[in-house]
């Protein structure tokens, strides 16, 4: 009986604290303003929001705020004016429970200065925007176009094979090998993560952060990811032993030398936080995150080229005037092909990858737009609404490269682009999932025409909502181009 009035002392608390934050719906008990989301999220949900409550408003996730940053101004704001001030991550009870605070990306304080620094200096190490990496993405690319070859313009679903070529470039990053597609361990990392993502944003994830203190003690797939997460936390770490014995420490070739480095470099730091916990953090993050945004953009590229003939005979029109049958395609190239690069950037644009942003927790109390949002809040960057701000963009539902072009056909950069973040949370992996998408997109693009199966009339070109917003199912021709280097 105890418990009831404890709940009613809270809800009466959130009641109190509810003047405190930006407008939003009302607060209900237990659920807070989640009945304003209605049964199931749609790629639209905040944009209704914000065009009820405005660009800054306020979602009580159970008797936790959530103030969410929509449009180009509220964001930009947010992300870039008060950047250090909206540095923090917020810890929910979920990550909490899975990730105890480890690894780059959900991370705070000494630990995540520290391991994101090391991250950004080894990226560098390793090659990224040089030869060496690149070289291997295009060599990843050749082989996803092998694979597409063997269909011989049969209908196929190109999924599979998109992850298994990301997920390569991703060993090579990590491990400093590949896996073979029958690799036992690779296919349960792969699995596992795959999981994991479709967890997340679950009606079972949602019970878990609302009520963690009664989930913690009953059965359901909340279990299921917690133990899927030690598992790939054990994969990974197999793969430290392998390279402790084979002593690359001093000549480093992939991330994991390079960290075992720091970490012998470390051994009399009494703050250090390199340790092999945030290690394998770290490589899952990599895997995580590197493989589906990248591998996700890559099927909606192709999807949108068979929906629009017309934008995919440009750009292979563009390659062959620029570069003929032969030269192999560079990502320096990208500046001779501005109508392609357009195209990339639209597609990662109108296709964007998650149903919102990565919430950022403010350290101190901040003034966005004319409004006071107290410490400690969970904040909501919505760069859904950026990528879609009519007021930026001058046909936002509509795939349109020209956003990205100027009256000249020269390729216009734009600060409204925020698929990749922006401030000190920027995306690590930006740039070698610029690079990814490029060498990927433009060899399956000299290579073959994407076209709808035969019979088939019209293909879905709106998202499935989840975790990530991935297109539904497909199948589609490679039709091999006569004229293919």
């Amino acid at each position: 009986m105890a418990l009831i009035p404890r709940l009613i002392l809270q809800y009466l608390k959130q009641l109190w604290s509810h003047r405190r934050y930006p407008p939003g719906p009302f607060p209900l008990p237990a659920i807070g303003g989640l009945w304003r989301l209605g049964v199931r999220l749609s790629p639209d949900t905040f944009t209704k929001m914000m065009k009820h409550y405005g660009n800054i408003y306020t979602i009580w996730i159970g008797h936790i705020p959530m103030v969410v940053l929509s449009g180009y101004q509220a964001v930009k704001e947010g992300l870039v004016d008060h950047s250090e001030d909206l540095a923090d991550r917020p810890l929910t009870p979920f990550l909490e429970a899975s990730l105890k605070g480890r690894g780059i990306m959900f991370s705070n304080g000494h630990t995540w200065k520290q391991q994101r620094r090391f991250g950004q200096v080894t990226m560098r190490k390793l090659g990224l925007g040089k030869k060496g990496m690149e070289h291997q993405i295009e060599e990843e690319a050749q082989q996803l176009v092998e694979t597409f070859a063997r269909a011989k313009g049969q209908p196929l679903d190109p999924s599979a094979a998109i992850t298994k070529a990301v997920s390569n470039v991703i060993c090579a990053l990590a491990f400093g090998s590949q896996f073979s597609t029958e690799d036992e361990n690779m296919q349960k990392l792969l699995e596992t993560l795959d999981f994991g993502l479709k967890f997340g944003g679950s009606f079972f994830h949602a019970l878990y952060e609302l009520f963690p203190w009664i989930m913690k003690h009953l059965p359901g797939p909340h279990k299921a990811a917690l133990s899927a997460l030690d598992m790939v936390v054990s994969l990974v770490k197999k793969e430290v032993k392998k390279h402790k014995k084979q002593q690359s420490l001093h000549e480093p070739q992939d991330f994991i030398d390079f960290y075992l480095l720091q970490m012998e470099k470390s051994s009399n730091d009494l703050h250090t936080t390199y340790d092999e916990e945030n290690l394998a953090e770290c490589i899952i993050e990599f895997f995580g995150a590197g493989t589906e945004t990248t591998a996700t953009t890559l099927r909606w590229a192709l999807l949108l080229m068979a929906a629009h003939p017309d934008i995919q005979g440009k750009i292979q029109k563009e390659m062959e005037d620029v570069f003929g049958a032969s030269c192999s395609i560079c990502y320096q190239d990208r500046k001779k092909l501005p109508y392609t690069n357009a195209a990339i950037h639209e597609i990662q644009r109108s296709r964007y990858v998650f149903l919102s942003g990565v919430p950022r927790q403010n350290v101190k109390d901040v003034t966005i737009c004319g409004l006071l949002i107290p410490k400690g809040t969970f904040i909501m960057p919505d760069l859904r609404s950026v990528l879609l701000d009519p007021e930026q963009w001058e046909t936002p539902e509509k795939f349109n490269p020209h956003h990205f072009l100027d009256k000249d056909g020269n390729f216009l950069a734009r600060e409204e682009f925020l698929a990749f973040g922006e401030g000190s949370r920027v995306c690590l992996g930006e740039q070698l999932a610029r690079i990814e998408i490029f060498l990927f997109f433009t060899s399956l693009l000299r290579s073959f025409s994407f076209q709808l199966p035969p019979g088939v009339g019209k293909i879905n070109t709106k998202p499935a909502v989840g975790l990530t917003m991935h297109p539904h199912p497909y199948k589609l021709c490679a039709v091999p181009r006569c004229n293919a280097p």
